[in-house]
């Protein structure tokens, strides 16, 4: 007999009732220290005061009233985007799947009003996720995501993610952007080599094809810089952004260039719910704290103190785990032995320490960006207790 909810997840039997900065307690009063952060969306934690008395605040004035009219706080946080990255403009959606579609819509919009309709393929990276809607998962191009919902969406191209001569060979008249993670999260926490990211932006200026950044997951501070293809010293032309940005409420966005953002006239895309009142007061709150001097910095300085400690690990057990990959508190441990990840990851959940798999073999770690040294090391000594369990040899 199906359950009343659709089992479309494979749920940890376990409920949690409340949380505190980066920790959660379940049902039974038991505490875990938080490095999932609800797959990289609590930013600040759980029920940071900042972000619960502006939402408390804006709970008690108005909700929600649609894009019929004019939504100060979506001006406010457009403005804010706007002033601190590449973009001149700003859509709002609920999720990031959303925001790819607004990018992907944007992309071939573009081309058509440019008189260039033919121009709709976009070239993605293997072992990508951009979401969970039709298109997203063509894009994403996993197996896995695309069983049993053929056709799949037509339009998309696949290359090895970090080559550059299998990029460019892809590239066709009909091409009309590039579409990369800078970090690839559920693929594995794989950031980009070193340069590709630039290399990317210049192939898209030579074709005369658009550069989508999907950091949906590696945005808004996680990798120590508000955006994470800012430490490439170059800039996209569209981006979609979620996650993190709302602090835990459903907030996305696709942020665009002038010559993109005008191919969306009035009428060519919308949503409902996007960009609400009650959204935009928490992704503003969201943006008080993290554009603090010094937020990023302390980000930064979290995550080489959580990667040297997880390099400690690796070296102490090298018959478990083989590397740690990532950037700023966004990092993957990856496992020796295939499947070993899986395991791991449910022993750190039975010392209180949540985790989240991720591909090619990995256990990610992608704790609120407000996590301490002292937590770290909390976590740390965790994750040696876990390891020692398997029976790894230190």
């Amino acid at each position: 007999m199906i359950t009343s909810v659709m089992p479309t997840y494979a749920r940890i039997d376990v409920a949690f009732e409340r949380g505190e900065g980066v920790y959660l307690f379940d049902t039974n009063g038991r505490r875990y220290l938080d490095f999932v952060a609800g797959i990289a969306v609590d930013a600040l934690g759980h029920c940071h005061p900042h972000l619960v008395e502006q939402l408390t605040s804006q709970v008690g004035k108005l909700w929600h009233t649609s894009n019929l009219y004019r939504v100060p706080g979506q001006e406010k946080l457009a403005d804010r985007l706007v002033a601190n990255t590449f973009a001149d403009s700003v859509f709002f959606t609920n999720s990031g799947a959303e925001a790819i579609e607004c990018s992907l819509k944007a992309a071939r919009r573009y081309h058509a009003t440019n008189g260039a309709p033919e121009r709709f393929r976009v070239i993605c990276a293997n072992n990508a996720f951009h979401g969970r809607t039709l298109a997203t998962i063509a894009a994403g191009g996993q197996a896995k995501h695309l069983d049993g919902f053929g056709p799949v969406v037509e339009g998309f191209d696949h290359v090895p993610f970090g080559n550059m001569n299998e990029m460019r060979a892809a590239i066709t008249p009909e091409t009309a952007a590039i579409l990369v993670e800078p970090v690839q999260g559920e693929g594995g926490v794989t950031p980009a080599p070193e340069g590709y990211l630039k290399a990317l932006r210049e192939t898209a200026d030579e074709f005369g094809i658009l550069l989508i950044f999907d950091e949906v997951q590696c945005g808004v501070a996680r990798s120590g810089k508000f955006f994470a293809h800012e430490w490439s010293g170059i800039t996209p032309d569209v981006m979609a952004v979620a996650k993190g940005i709302g602090g835990g409420f459903p907030v996305g966005a696709c942020l665009a260039v002038e010559k993109v953002a005008l191919a969306l006239s009035a009428g060519t895309h919308g949503t409902t719910y996007g960009g609400n009142p009650l959204a935009m007061s928490a992704a503003n709150a969201v943006l008080d704290i993290v554009l603090e001097d010094g937020f990023m910095g302390h980000v930064e300085q979290s995550g080489r103190y959580l990667r040297r400690q997880l390099e400690g690990l690796v070296s102490k057990y090298p018959s478990l785990l083989a590397d740690v990959r990532g950037m700023g508190l966004m990092l993957g441990l990856k496992c020796v032995e295939e499947g070993k990840n899986a395991i791991l990851n449910g022993k750190l959940f039975e010392l209180g320490l949540l985790t989240a798999l991720a591909g090619d073999n990995v256990v990610r770690f992608v704790p609120p960006l407000i996590v301490t040294q002292d937590q770290i090391d909390e976590a740390i000594t965790i994750i040696d207790n876990a390891c020692q369990s398997l029976g790894a040899e230190g």
